[in-house]
């Protein structure tokens, strides 16, 4: 179990977030997809930690474990 992260409805629609913050999973995915190092996420949100950055993904890596995937356009070789 991943205790890091939860989902309220009330809160950010009940997107998965990082507990005790408003801070989504999303946001720190797209930061780390878009090369923010994780020195950078904690100097900018001093209030997470490395264990709340490594629980995000955490979350994703056991997400893209479900049966059900999404068909991607063919790239163009």
């Amino acid at each position: 179990m991943i205790e890091q992260i939860t989902a309220n409805p009330n809160i950010l629609g009940g997107k998965p977030i990082i507990r005790g913050t408003r801070i989504s999973v999303e946001f720190i995915l797209d930061l780390l997809a878009s090369e923010v190092s994780e020195k950078e996420i904690l100097e900018d949100y001093p209030h997470l930690t490395k264990e709340d950055i490594h629980a995000c993904l955490r979350y994703a890596a056991r997400s893209c474990k479900n049966e059900i995937y999404v068909e991607l356009e063919p790239v163009a070789a």
